[in-house]
């Protein structure tokens, strides 16, 4: 239901000017949960497909000197506005550091002031994850019990959450990554927190031989080839946010039903943008949106044969959408404001 945030922000009855509340990862971490940020997600998809929300394409600041890029998401959701800027730098792992750092401005669309500047990394990890769990509601066979996952970083933990959120059953879960240590960790840690069958798998091949196939890689080049997947195999491609990236081959897209999440962003910089580029696939070769799944305005799976694809960009109203209920839930527990007039 939606709820005007300016009827949340005036617990300061003599200004009218909206307090400030400045959240930390730590405090975000503490108000979401994988449930409800899932519920979230599924719902702004729901108001992207009925025309209920505003987003402008993300803008890229490229710093290659850096071997960085910045980008400014703007959007408008259920009754509020904001914008996130977010900084992608892959090369961070070497220094120890995030290799996505993100900060969210929430804002009152009736005056607008800032009603919170939150901070927006974990709210990126946890949104991109929901949004893999949707695309496997409703795109992946209902049987669907054996996951395996390319990429053995942040994202590939928060997709097996969402996804272990909406599989009545996972039987195994196999996990590739390029450093095998990485695979390794990422099997006892996810295998201990879900009380799931974690294992680490020796190849990309090994690892695709499942239902649903996560990749959560950077690669500039395809990884998973059209022999890789089997018929019937649902497919999360959650690594390709910025032009150039690809991690699925070709001729595996033109086999397949291709679900985006948006697609101008998709096209631009998406699984499908060097595919598009290169003439392989064109724009009429795209089935639709999650969100017009979601919606039911289209069928998702339509048979237990049918190769899937979710083409994963990320999108400003997710991270707006669930900005908006951190926000209310800080208000609701009396968090200290931050003034900034």
């Amino acid at each position: 239901m939606r709820r005007d945030l300016s009827s949340v922000a005036k617990r300061n009855r003599s200004s009218t000017i909206p307090e400030v509340l400045l959240l930390s990862r730590s405090k975000v971490e503490e108000l979401l949960d994988t449930g409800e940020v899932l519920k979230a997600v599924e719902q702004a998809f729901v108001f992207q497909a009925k025309g209920k929300a505003l987003m402008p394409p993300k803008l890229y600041l490229e710093l290659p000197q850096y071997q960085g890029d910045f980008r400014a998401m703007p959007a408008y959701i259920d009754g509020s506005a904001g914008v996130k800027w977010v900084s992608v730098y892959p090369d961070n792992c070497r220094r120890d550091l995030l290799s996505v750092v993100a900060t969210i401005i929430l804002c009152d669309p009736n005056t607008g002031y800032p009603l919170a500047i939150i901070d927006g990394t974990y709210i990126t990890d946890m949104r991109t994850g929901a949004a893999g769990g949707v695309a496997v509601k409703h795109l992946a066979r209902r049987d669907s019990s054996i996951i395996g996952i390319i990429g053995a970083g942040m994202q590939a933990r928060t997709q097996l959450l969402a996804i272990s959120e909406v599989l009545p059953r996972i039987d195994e879960v196999k996990v590739f990554d390029q450093c095998e240590d990485a695979s390794r960790r990422y099997a006892e840690e996810m295998g201990t927190r879900l009380n799931l069958n974690v294992r680490y798998a020796e190849t990309i091949g090994e690892a695709t031989e499942a239902d649903i196939v996560v990749t959560t890689t950077p690669s500039r080049k395809p990884i998973v080839k059209r022999h890789h997947i089997r018929p019937g195999t649902h497919i999360n491609a959650i690594g390709a946010d910025a032009k150039g990236k690809q991690e699925l081959e070709a001729d595996l897209l033109k086999d397949a039903k291709i679900i985006v999440d948006e697609i101008e962003q998709a096209a631009h910089s998406g699984e499908i943008n060097v595919p598009l580029s290169e003439g392989v696939i064109t724009l009429k070769g795209i089935y639709g949106t999650l969100g017009e799944v979601v919606a039911e305005k289209k069928r998702g799976r339509e048979n237990d044969e049918e190769i899937t694809i979710f083409d994963s960009t990320g999108l400003a109203i997710q991270d707006i959408i669930c900005a908006k209920l951190v926000y209310e839930k800080a208000v609701e527990r009396d968090v200290p404001v931050f003034e900034l007039y």
